[in-house]
């Protein structure tokens, strides 16, 4: 390694802006919390109402979200919210803005700032990331408007020899420009490189793929001299696909995932946030108790669920004004099983002993 020419060697550079990072990250990590994702698109939340035929304009979203966020104690269990554009720049029923609105209830307003997923051109069934044209000066707007991180989405295939070496390098490519970018803007990068239970790949399959794709990622990272201190990894934990007849248990499953942390992530990285990636809500709580469970890491280990903390809330809701407090129990419940998980104090009877 050439220290001269690698910045990442250094020690993190303390400035305003760096502290001002650090002080957000250590919200984000705070003990026993972790990240509610609310960033759903606008056409993949559309189908979620239309499945209970519940209608999706910009004034269903809003209250739909207002009423998550206005939960009861709500920070006990969930450090931070990621936002959706067209949130974060509404305001509530009563006029505030929704990033000062996060803020009163203790709660950290970051932005997905990625339009979404397409084809990558001359590979058919991998994926890129759009949205980095004019993100430099999308980023100054974000946080003028409260949010004090991003996250930036790329997807991986672990099926028949995924992902090439052009989905691999056009996508964290992707994630370290997102980073710098964000760190140059003032904002932590939660960075997602996700790879897909789609399939019928195994366990083994799914870790070897996880690890090349973290290996490569921070490489790149180091590469680019991004400051490790000032980013979170949002990743993946190490599943069998969805259509593999060998569906390993929790231990295995811990196991593989510490694993392939431990040989891929830095310890200089402050934090890593396990998404959900489709799994059941029960079953991505067994997990991530199972994982934090699994013995000493240099990180801070946490969640940060979308539809595994959602989906109970969104059908006890159905946008029925009479059902609001039924809906915000049933994600606060969930909030708490996580945070139980986190803090290694989950277990079974844990979800009849929390109210």
């Amino acid at each position: 390694m050439n220290l001269e020419t690698d910045r990442s060697a250094e020690p993190a550079k303390t400035s305003v802006r760096g502290e001002a990072m650090l002080a957000t990250l250590a919200g984000l990590l705070s003990p026993g919390r972790g990240i509610l994702a609310a960033d759903e698109s606008l056409p993949n939340l559309n189908r979620q109402f239309a499945a209970l035929d519940m209608p999706c304009t910009p004034e269903s979203r809003r209250d739909y979200r207002e009423m998550l966020f206005s939960i009861p104690e709500l920070d006990r269990r969930i450090s931070g919210i990621i936002l959706f554009e067209e949130t974060l720049n509404q305001q509530t029923r009563d006029g505030t803005p929704m990033g000062r609105f996060l803020e009163q209830r203790g709660l950290i307003p970051g932005i997905k700032v990625d339009h979404g997923l397409v084809e990558l051109p001359g590979y058919p069934g991998e994926k890129m990331t759009e949205g980095l044209d004019g993100l430099r000066e999308r980023l100054s707007g974000y946080r003028e408007s409260g949010a004090r991180f991003t996250k930036w989405r790329a997807v991986f295939s672990a099926d028949d020899g995924h992902p090439s070496h052009a989905c691999l390098e056009a996508n964290v490519g992707a994630l370290a420009l997102v980073a710098a970018l964000s760190h140059e803007a003032g904002l932590v990068p939660i960075l997602e490189p996700e790879v897909l239970m789609d399939g019928g790949h195994t366990l083994a399959q799914s870790e070897a793929v996880t690890t090349l794709v973290l290996d490569r990622l921070f490489a790149v990272l180091s590469e680019r001299g991004v400051t490790l201190e000032w980013l979170l990894l949002k990743t993946s934990m190490v599943l069998a696909g969805r259509s593999c007849p060998e569906q390993a248990g929790l231990e295995p499953i811990a196991e593989a995932t510490l694993r392939c942390l431990r040989r891929s992530v830095p310890a200089a990285v402050p934090g890593i946030v396990f998404l959900s990636g489709g799994q059941g809500d029960v079953a991505a709580t067994q997990r991530l108790a199972a994982i934090c469970s699994g013995g000493a890491v240099p990180w801070t280990l946490t969640f940060s669920f979308g539809r595994a903390l959602q989906s109970s809330a969104m059908a006890a809701w159905k946008g029925l004004p009479e059902n609001r407090h039924s809906a915000q129990q049933a994600l606060f419940r969930r909030a708490q099983f996580n945070g139980l998980a986190v803090e290694g104090r989950y277990s079974p009877t844990s979800e009849a002993a929390v109210s």
